[in-house]
C-alpha cells in the first residue's frame, strides 16, 4: 500500500503534464508598427479609415497585425496548435500541454503567458456557453405580417416609413453558423441588392460559410434583421449590407471561441463595419477549469469583454444579446454583455412585459446597468433555415431585432457617434428614470431617439447674433429645429419674454429691452440650452 499511493500520484501528475490546455500568448511587440501606422491604407479599407476620421477614431498600435513571422514562429514549436490571433490584443491562442506552452516564455518574443484554467499559475480567463435557442414551435411602406409587433414596439416601423431602413449601414453578425442563407428565398432581396456582402468561418477557417450546418442560429438570428417576405415577415434593417462571421464552435464549449470572436471584430473593424450583432454569451465551458463566475461579469476579466470594448473604442457600435439564464442558477448576464461600453439587450414577451429566461444585471456590474434595454424575445418570429416561418425564444432573437432597429436609426442620424446613438437610445427608452436589472432602461423608441438626435446636433449649432444687440437678435435655426420655445429672462431671474419660433423664424426684436445682461432658456420637448446676450 506505501507503493501505491506514489504510484498513483504520479500517474496523475502525467495526465496533468500531457493535458490540453488553452492560453494566450502576449507578445513583446509589433516590428512593422511604424511603418503601417505612416501607411494605413495598407492594414485598413478606405471605409473604416473613413469612418475613424468621422468619428474622432485615431489609428494606433492596435490596429496593425499580429507579426507574422511571430506566429510562424509560434506553429513551429512543439507540440503548440496556433487557434486564433488578435491584433488588439497582440496576442496568439494556442493549444498544448501546460509544460510546452510554458516553453514558449523562452522565446525572445512572448512577454506573457495567460492561461484559460485560473488553476495555472501563468494567467486567467474563463467561461463560454452560446446563448442557446429555446425553439417552441419594395416598397418602405411595408406590410409587417408576422413581424409587425416586434417592429412596432421599438417604433422602428416609423423609420421606415420615413425611408430609413439601414441603407449605408453596415453590420457584422458574429454567431454559430448561416445554413442557406445564399440560397433561401426569405433573403432573395437581400442578395438582388447586393446587401450580401462577404463571409468566414473562423473555426474552420474557410470562406465557404454556408457550408457549416452544426448551427442554424445564425441564419436565425439575421432573418430578424435582414430577412424579406412579401406581406408576411419584414426585418428591422432589410436594406442594411451584413457581413456573415462564423465565431461559435456548436460542437462543444471552449475558450478558443472568445478568441475566435475577437478575430472577428477586428476583421470587422478593417472592414470599416458599423455595428456588431452578436446573440452569444460566454459563461461556463466543457473543461470547468475555464468556468467564469458571475463575480466576473464585471466588464474588465472576460477575453472577448475586453476585445468587445475595444471594438467600441474603435468606434463600433457592438449590441450583444443578454444572456438566457435569468432563471438558472447563473441569472446574470454573460460576457461580452458585461461591457459598459456595448449594448446589452434582454427580452420581453408580445405585451412588453420580462420574460423568466431573460438574464439580469447584478451587483458584479459596479456603476453601470445592463441590461441596458429590451425587445422582443419572447415567441419573437424568425425565418428557419428550412425558409419557413417560425416563433423562438431568446435574447438571441431581441438584440438583433433591436440591432436592425438602429441600424435603421443611424442611417437617419449618421453624424452621431456610436456612443451618442447608444445614449440616445437609452434615453428613448420606457423606464429611462428608473432603470431597473430586469428591464434595463425598458423598451426603446428609435423614433423617439432620433428626435433626440436630431435636436442634440441642432442646439450644438444654434446660435444668436449680434452680441452685444441694439434692436434686433437674430437666430441660426437649423432646418430640422422646429417649434423652439425662447424664454428671456434677466440676469435676476424674472421672465421678461417668451416666444415661439417656427422653422425659418429668425429674429425677436428687443429694442425695448433696458440695457444689461440678459439669459435666454431654449427649449424643446425634449431638450433645452441657455445662452446669454447684452443688451446695449
Amino acid at each position: 500500500m506505501n507503493r501505491t499511493l506514489p504510484l498513483l500520484l504520479l500517474f496523475l501528475i502525467t495526465i496533468k503534464s500531457y493535458a490540453q490546455e488553452d492560453a494566450w500568448v502576449y507578445l513583446t511587440d509589433k516590428p512593422n508598427e511604424a511603418t503601417a501606422l505612416a501607411n494605413p491604407i495598407s492594414i485598413l479599407t478606405q471605409k473604416a479609415l473613413d469612418r475613424k476620421q468621422n468619428h474622432g477614431i485615431a489609428i494606433d498600435a492596435r490596429d496593425v497585425p499580429v507579426h507574422e513571422p511571430y506566429i510562424t514562429a509560434l506553429k513551429s514549436q512543439t507540440g503548440i496548435t496556433v487557434m486564433a490571433k488578435s491584433k488588439w490584443f497582440n496576442a496568439v491562442h494556442v493549444r498544448g500541454t501546460e509544460t510546452d506552452i510554458s516553453a514558449l516564455l523562452n522565446l525572445s518574443f512572448v512577454d506573457n503567458i495567460d492561461f484559460a484554467d485560473n488553476g495555472l499559475d501563468l494567467g486567467s480567463r474563463s467561461a463560454a456557453h452560446q446563448d442557446k435557442l429555446n425553439i417552441e414551435d419594395e416598397s418602405i411602406v411595408f406590410t409587417y405580417g408576422d413581424t409587425q409587433n416586434q417592429v412596432e414596439m421599438i417604433n422602428v416601423d416609423d423609420l421606415h416609413l420615413a425611408d430609413y431602413t439601414g441603407e449605408g449601414i453596415t453590420v457584422a453578425v458574429l454567431d454559430a453558423g448561416f445554413p442557406n442563407v445564399n440560397t433561401m428565398s426569405a433573403f432573395q432581396r437581400l442578395r438582388d441588392n447586393g446587401d450580401l456582402l462577404d463571409g468566414y468561418d473562423f473555426v474552420n477557417r474557410t470562406d465557404a460559410v454556408y457550408d457549416n450546418v452544426a448551427s442554424s442560429h445564425g441564419t436565425r438570428v439575421l432573418s430578424t434583421m435582414a430577412a424579406f417576405v412579401q406581406d408576411e415577415f419584414v426585418g428591422t434593417a432589410p436594406d442594411a449590407s451584413y457581413y456573415l462571421f462564423i465565431t461559435e464552435d456548436a460542437t462543444g464549449e471552449n475558450p478558443v471561441e472568445e478568441s475566435y470572436w475577437v478575430e472577428a471584430a477586428e476583421r470587422a473593424d478593417s472592414l470599416g463595419v458599423d455595428l456588431i450583432n452578436t446573440s452569444l454569451g460566454y459563461t461556463e465551458y466543457d473543461n470547468p477549469n475555464y468556468n467564469y463566475t458571475p463575480a466576473d461579469m464585471n466588464g474588465q476579466t472576460a477575453f472577448i469583454t475586453k476585445g468587445a470594448t475595444i471594438a467600441g473604442e474603435k468606434g463600433i457600435l457592438v449590441v450583444v444579446s443578454a444572456g438566457n439564464s435569468g432563471a438558472t442558477t447563473w441569472q446574470t448576464i454573460s460576457a461580452p454583455a458585461d461591457s459598459p461600453d456595448v449594448l446589452a439587450v434582454g427580452a420581453v414577451d408580445a405585451n412588453g412585459d420580462y420574460v423568466a429566461f431573460s438574464s439580469q444585471g447584478s451587483a458584479a456590474q459596479v456603476g453601470y446597468q445592463k441590461p441596458d434595454v429590451v425587445a422582443r424575445g419572447g415567441a419573437a418570429y424568425v425565418v428557419s433555415e428550412n425558409d419557413v416561418i417560425t416563433q423562438n425564444n431568446g435574447t438571441s432573437l431581441s438584440g438583433p431585432i433591436l440591432c436592425g432597429g438602429i441600424a435603421s436609426l443611424w442611417q437617419a442620424v449618421p453624424e452621431l457617434s456610436p456612443t451618442e446613438v447608444m445614449d440616445y437610445v437609452r434615453q428613448s427608452a420606457s423606464q429611462y428614470t428608473m432603470p431597473d436589472d430586469f428591464l434595463g432602461y425598458g423598451i426603446p423608441d428609435l423614433a423617439l431617439a432620433r428626435t433626440l438626435g436630431v435636436e442634440e446636433e441642432a442646439f450644438n449649432s444654434f446660435s444668436v447674433y449680434p452680441n452685444p444687440v441694439k434692436d434686433e437678435l437674430k437666430f441660426n435655426i437649423p432646418v430640422e429645429t422646429n417649434n423652439l420655445n425662447i424664454t428671456i429672462y434677466t440676469s435676476l431671474g424674472q421672465e421678461v419674454r417668451t416666444v415661439k419660433l417656427g422653422q425659418n423664424v429668425s429674429n425677436i426684436n428687443v429694442a425695448n429691452l433696458s440695457s444689461g445682461i440678459y439669459m435666454m432658456k431654449v427649449s424643446t420637448q425634449h431638450q433645452s440650452k441657455t445662452l446669454k446676450f447684452i443688451k446695449e
